[in-house]
């Protein structure tokens, strides 16, 4: 039987266990406690990357240069104030051979529309940022708050994620860019099996609409 066939407790076990064989990924998730930045996830990329690597027999952090660290900080919305947390995970993270993205998710709704073209309501919290996600495969968040305390967020499961699917998430992230990243990680893991854009979502629709 797949993982992705699994009960769901099953599954989250096997994910746990996939990350691990990631030492990069572990080693990210150890030293981003000392941060002890408000609400924070290492998220997207990172996780379910792993997860295909390991599901089609590839070394665990084969072709991951980016671990993103969302955190959620509305008491300071300055770009100053993030860049002081960007400052400290240079430090902390600077002799590793990956880079580290550290982003304050309050302050997306500030520059997503120059960026994207679409705008985007304020974040309520990380957990809100994670399910906006171009791909519903995307929507995935972990910290460690101890060696054994493991803190998981996943609203849509695991199954895609081990069963190699993209699933489009048609709530803020425009049909452009759920394409362009689709298009780029088949070129690394032909093997997914990428879902369309719903034909009744047009592009650049948001939640809401």
């Amino acid at each position: 039987m797949r993982i992705g066939q699994l009960a769901v407790t099953e599954q989250l076990e096997a994910f746990r266990a996939a990350l691990k064989r990631n030492e990069m990924l572990m080693e990210v998730l150890a030293r981003a406690t000392e941060l002890d930045l408000p609400g924070w996830y290492l998220t997207a990329g990172c996780l379910f990357q792993t997860v295909w690597n390991v599901a089609t027999g590839r070394p665990p952090a084969d072709g991951i240069k980016d671990y993103d660290l969302f955190y959620f900080d509305y008491s300071e919305l300055s770009w100053e104030a993030e860049n002081t947390a960007i400052e400290a995970g240079a430090r902390l993270f600077g002799d590793l051979p990956v880079v580290v993205e550290i982003r304050n998710e309050a302050r997306v709704h500030l520059w997503y529309e120059e960026h994207f073209g679409v705008p985007c309501e304020p974040y309520a919290s990380t957990e809100a940022a994670i399910d906006s996600f171009a791909a519903t495969t995307c929507c995935l968040g972990v910290r460690r708050d101890n060696a054994d305390h493991w803190r998981i967020y996943a609203p849509h499961g695991f199954a895609d994620v081990f069963n190699l699917v993209v699933r489009p998430n048609p709530v803020l992230a425009p049909q452009h860019v759920y394409e362009t990243k689709s298009r780029r990680w088949r070129q690394r893991w032909p093997e997914l099996t990428v879902l369309p854009w719903p034909p009744d979502k047009p592009a650049g629709d948001s939640a809401g609409s």
